[in-house]
């Protein structure tokens, strides 16, 4: 299982409804507002790296509302 954790700028006023979208995303596994540099938090899970590139790619980061992201993957040789 490979995991990313997606940090998300949205546009004002937004937030609520790329968490909604967020939650119809079957490898989304948790999403949190937040307060700071950035407005939502999301932790994605899939068996494959390439297919949880393209939720991300194309899932996440072309959202109507998403001004930008970050992606950190998790370094599985380190758990």
């Amino acid at each position: 299982m490979t995991t990313a954790f997606i940090l998300i700028n949205s546009k004002l006023g937004k937030e609520n409804d790329i968490i909604e979208d967020l939650k119809h995303i079957d490898s989304v596994k948790e999403v949190r507002g937040t307060f700071g540099a950035y407005d939502i938090i999301a932790k994605v899970e899939n068996d494959k790296k390439d297919d949880l590139r393209d939720v991300i790619t194309w899932g996440i980061r072309k959202m109507d509302n998403v001004r930008s992201t970050l992606t950190l993957m998790e370094v599985t040789e380190q758990n």
